[in-house]
Protein backbone atom coordinates (compact mmCIF):
# COMPACT_ATOMS: atom_id res chain seq x y z
CA UNK A 1 0.00 0.00 0.00
CA UNK A 2 2.70 2.52 0.94
CA UNK A 3 4.78 1.96 -2.20
CA UNK A 4 1.81 2.70 -4.45
CA UNK A 5 0.91 5.86 -2.54
CA UNK A 6 1.86 7.78 -5.65
CA UNK A 7 0.92 11.26 -6.78
CA UNK A 8 -1.54 10.33 -9.53
CA UNK A 9 -1.88 12.68 -12.50
CA UNK A 10 -3.42 10.35 -15.05
CA UNK A 11 -7.04 9.53 -14.29
CA UNK A 12 -9.80 7.65 -16.03
CA UNK A 13 -12.93 9.74 -16.51
CA UNK A 14 -15.41 7.33 -14.93
CA UNK A 15 -17.01 8.39 -11.66
CA UNK A 16 -15.95 7.17 -8.24
CA UNK A 17 -18.95 5.96 -6.21
CA UNK A 18 -20.11 8.62 -3.77
CA UNK A 19 -19.84 6.19 -0.84
CA UNK A 20 -16.12 5.81 -1.55
CA UNK A 21 -15.61 9.58 -1.70
CA UNK A 22 -17.42 9.91 1.63
CA UNK A 23 -15.16 7.22 3.11
CA UNK A 24 -12.04 9.00 1.84
CA UNK A 25 -13.18 12.38 3.16
CA UNK A 26 -14.23 10.89 6.50
CA UNK A 27 -10.68 9.60 6.99
CA UNK A 28 -9.56 13.18 7.63
CA UNK A 29 -11.49 13.16 10.91
CA UNK A 30 -9.34 10.31 12.25
CA UNK A 31 -6.07 12.19 11.72
CA UNK A 32 -4.03 13.41 14.68
CA UNK A 33 -4.16 17.15 15.28
CA UNK A 34 -2.23 19.43 17.60
CA UNK A 35 -4.25 20.13 20.75
CA UNK A 36 -7.17 18.25 19.16
CA UNK A 37 -7.69 21.39 17.08
CA UNK A 38 -8.95 19.57 13.95
CA UNK A 39 -8.13 22.62 11.79
CA UNK A 40 -8.85 21.01 8.41
CA UNK A 41 -11.55 22.49 6.21
CA UNK A 42 -12.47 20.67 2.99
CA UNK A 43 -14.11 22.21 -0.06
CA UNK A 44 -15.40 19.93 -2.77
CA UNK A 45 -15.13 21.73 -6.10
CA UNK A 46 -17.86 20.58 -8.47
CA UNK A 47 -18.92 23.74 -10.31
CA UNK A 48 -17.51 23.89 -13.84
CA UNK A 49 -16.70 27.61 -13.61
CA UNK A 50 -14.69 27.12 -10.43
CA UNK A 51 -12.85 24.12 -11.89
CA UNK A 52 -12.04 26.20 -14.97
CA UNK A 53 -10.67 28.92 -12.69
CA UNK A 54 -8.46 26.38 -10.90
CA UNK A 55 -7.20 25.04 -14.25
CA UNK A 56 -6.42 28.58 -15.43
CA UNK A 57 -4.61 29.26 -12.16
CA UNK A 58 -2.53 26.11 -12.68
CA UNK A 59 -1.75 26.99 -16.32
CA UNK A 60 -0.42 30.42 -15.39
CA UNK A 61 1.57 29.18 -12.39
CA UNK A 62 2.97 26.32 -14.47
CA UNK A 63 4.03 28.70 -17.25
CA UNK A 64 5.89 30.78 -14.65
CA UNK A 65 7.53 27.65 -13.24
CA UNK A 66 8.55 26.55 -16.74
CA UNK A 67 10.13 29.94 -17.46
CA UNK A 68 12.10 29.69 -14.20
CA UNK A 69 13.65 26.33 -15.11
CA UNK A 70 17.32 26.26 -16.13
CA UNK A 71 17.76 25.92 -19.89
CA UNK A 72 18.97 22.33 -19.61
CA UNK A 73 15.82 21.21 -17.72
CA UNK A 74 13.18 23.32 -19.48
CA UNK A 75 12.28 20.76 -22.17
CA UNK A 76 12.05 17.96 -19.62
CA UNK A 77 9.86 20.09 -17.35
CA UNK A 78 7.58 20.95 -20.29
CA UNK A 79 7.14 17.25 -21.06
CA UNK A 80 5.90 16.37 -17.56
CA UNK A 81 2.22 15.90 -16.79
CA UNK A 82 1.96 17.78 -13.51
CA UNK A 83 -1.77 17.77 -12.79
CA UNK A 84 -4.90 15.76 -13.50
CA UNK A 85 -7.26 18.71 -13.26
CA UNK A 86 -9.08 18.07 -16.55
CA UNK A 87 -9.41 14.31 -16.00
CA UNK A 88 -10.08 13.64 -12.31
CA UNK A 89 -13.77 13.34 -11.52
CA UNK A 90 -13.37 14.73 -7.98
CA UNK A 91 -11.57 17.90 -6.87
CA UNK A 92 -11.04 18.66 -3.21
CA UNK A 93 -9.39 21.77 -1.79
CA UNK A 94 -8.04 21.33 1.73
CA UNK A 95 -7.45 24.34 3.96
CA UNK A 96 -6.22 25.07 7.47
CA UNK A 97 -8.50 27.27 9.55
CA UNK A 98 -5.86 29.42 11.21
CA UNK A 99 -8.36 31.46 13.22
CA UNK A 100 -10.46 28.73 14.81
CA UNK A 101 -9.89 28.45 18.55
CA UNK A 102 -10.60 24.74 18.92
CA UNK A 103 -7.80 23.12 20.88
CA UNK A 104 -7.26 26.21 23.04
CA UNK A 105 -3.88 26.93 21.46
CA UNK A 106 -2.34 23.80 22.96
CA UNK A 107 0.92 22.96 21.20
CA UNK A 108 0.99 25.94 18.86
CA UNK A 109 2.49 28.69 20.99
CA UNK A 110 6.07 27.83 20.06
CA UNK A 111 5.25 26.05 16.80
CA UNK A 112 2.16 27.64 15.19
CA UNK A 113 2.82 25.69 12.00
CA UNK A 114 1.64 22.55 13.82
CA UNK A 115 -1.96 23.32 12.81
CA UNK A 116 -0.95 23.15 9.15
CA UNK A 117 1.03 19.99 9.76
CA UNK A 118 -2.11 18.51 11.31
CA UNK A 119 -3.95 19.23 8.07
CA UNK A 120 -1.18 17.46 6.15
CA UNK A 121 -1.75 14.43 8.39
CA UNK A 122 -5.44 14.54 7.45
CA UNK A 123 -4.51 14.60 3.76
CA UNK A 124 -2.26 11.58 4.25
CA UNK A 125 -5.04 9.71 6.03
CA UNK A 126 -7.33 10.37 3.06
CA UNK A 127 -4.60 9.30 0.65
CA UNK A 128 -4.07 5.96 2.37
CA UNK A 129 -7.79 5.22 2.54
CA UNK A 130 -8.14 6.12 -1.13
CA UNK A 131 -5.38 3.65 -1.97
CA UNK A 132 -7.03 0.83 -0.02
CA UNK A 133 -10.09 1.43 -2.23
CA UNK A 134 -8.00 1.43 -5.42
CA UNK A 135 -8.62 5.15 -5.91
CA UNK A 136 -5.80 7.51 -6.92
CA UNK A 137 -5.06 10.95 -5.56
CA UNK A 138 -2.88 13.73 -6.92
CA UNK A 139 -1.71 16.82 -5.02
CA UNK A 140 -1.59 19.92 -7.21
CA UNK A 141 0.86 22.43 -5.73
CA UNK A 142 1.53 24.57 -8.79
CA UNK A 143 -1.14 27.13 -7.92
CA UNK A 144 -1.45 30.68 -6.60
CA UNK A 145 -3.05 30.06 -3.18
CA UNK A 146 -4.46 33.59 -2.78
CA UNK A 147 -6.12 33.41 -6.18
CA UNK A 148 -7.51 29.96 -5.41
CA UNK A 149 -8.96 31.22 -2.13
CA UNK A 150 -10.73 34.01 -4.02
CA UNK A 151 -11.94 31.70 -6.78
CA UNK A 152 -13.41 29.27 -4.25
CA UNK A 153 -14.82 32.08 -2.09
CA UNK A 154 -13.35 30.73 1.14
CA UNK A 155 -12.63 32.75 4.29
CA UNK A 156 -9.48 34.89 4.27
CA UNK A 157 -8.17 33.22 7.42
CA UNK A 158 -8.11 29.79 5.79
CA UNK A 159 -4.74 28.78 4.32
CA UNK A 160 -4.58 26.48 1.33
CA UNK A 161 -2.72 23.29 2.18
CA UNK A 162 -3.64 20.99 -0.71
CA UNK A 163 -5.62 20.86 -3.90
CA UNK A 164 -6.40 17.22 -4.56
CA UNK A 165 -7.52 15.43 -7.70
CA UNK A 166 -9.24 12.12 -6.95
CA UNK A 167 -10.28 9.33 -9.29
CA UNK A 168 -9.48 5.96 -10.80
CA UNK A 169 -5.83 5.88 -11.93
CA UNK A 170 -5.05 5.04 -15.56
CA UNK A 171 -2.04 3.02 -14.48
CA UNK A 172 -0.85 1.14 -11.43
CA UNK A 173 2.89 1.76 -11.07
CA UNK A 174 5.08 1.02 -8.06
CA UNK A 175 7.64 3.71 -8.89
CA UNK A 176 7.05 7.48 -9.07
CA UNK A 177 6.12 8.93 -12.47
CA UNK A 178 8.71 11.69 -12.05
CA UNK A 179 11.40 9.05 -11.58
CA UNK A 180 10.27 7.19 -14.71
CA UNK A 181 10.33 10.50 -16.64
CA UNK A 182 13.93 11.17 -15.57
CA UNK A 183 13.16 14.22 -13.42
CA UNK A 184 14.66 12.89 -10.19
CA UNK A 185 15.77 9.63 -8.54
CA UNK A 186 14.88 8.48 -5.07
CA UNK A 187 17.77 8.59 -2.59
CA UNK A 188 16.20 6.44 0.09
CA UNK A 189 15.96 7.02 3.79
CA UNK A 190 19.61 6.31 4.59
CA UNK A 191 20.66 9.55 2.92
CA UNK A 192 18.15 11.50 5.03
CA UNK A 193 18.82 10.22 8.57
CA UNK A 194 21.48 11.63 10.86
CA UNK A 195 22.71 9.80 13.93
CA UNK A 196 23.91 11.87 16.85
Amino acid sequence: MFRWRRDVRRFRHDAVPEAMIEQIVAAAASAPSVGLSEPWRLVRVDEAARRDAVAANFSEANADALAAQPDERRALYASLKLAGLRDAPVHLAVFCDDADGQGGGLGVRTMPEMKRYSVVCAVMQMWLVARTLGVGMGWVSILDPARLTRDLDTPDDWSLIAYLCIGWPEEDQADPELQRAGWEDRNGLAARVLNR
